[in-house]
C-alpha cells in the first residue's frame, strides 16, 4: 500500500531551523489527516498534525516554532522547524491515516546541540 520516507533531519545547533520531509508514494489528498510524531527511547509524542482541510495542530512544546505544512501537488508534507531546542533532539517519523487505519515512515533523526 501507501508508503513514507522521511528526510531533511540532522545535526543542527540550539537556535537553528531545519526542514523535514514526508514523501508518500501517492496521493496524499485522501488521506483523512497527516502528521509528525518524535520518538525517544523514553517515548514517541505527536508533534504537529494536518487534516484533510488543512486545520493543524502542535503540541504545547513547539507551538510557534514548528509549522506544518503539506504540498498535495507533490504528495509531500513538511515540518519547518525553528528556534530548535536540545530538548527537541529524537527520531522524527511521519504518520498518515485513512479510514483508521494508520501508515508510518522509517524516521529521520534530528539533534540539536547546545
Amino acid at each position: 500500500q501507501v508508503q513514507l520516507v522521511e528526510s531533511g533531519g540532522g545535526l543542527v545547533q540550539a537556535g537553528g531551523s531545519l526542514r523535514l520531509s514526508c514523501a508518500a508514494s501517492g496521493s496524499i489528498f485522501s488521506f483523512n489527516a497527516m502528521g509528525w510524531y518524535r520518538q525517544t527511547p523514553e517515548k514517541r509524542e505527536l508533534v504537529a498534525s494536518i487534516t484533510a482541510g488543512g486545520g493543524t495542530n502542535y503540541a504545547a512544546s513547539v507551538k510557534g516554532r514548528f509549522t506544518v505544512s503539506r504540498d498535495n501537488r507533490k504528495n509531500t508534507m513538511y515540518l519547518q522547524m525553528s528556534s530548535l531546542k536540545p530538548e527537541d533532539t529524537a527520531v522524527y517519523r511521519c504518520n498518515a491515516v485513512r479510514g483508521g487505519i494508520y501508515t508510518w515512515g522509517q524516521g529521520t533523526q534530528v539533534t540539536v546541540s547546545s
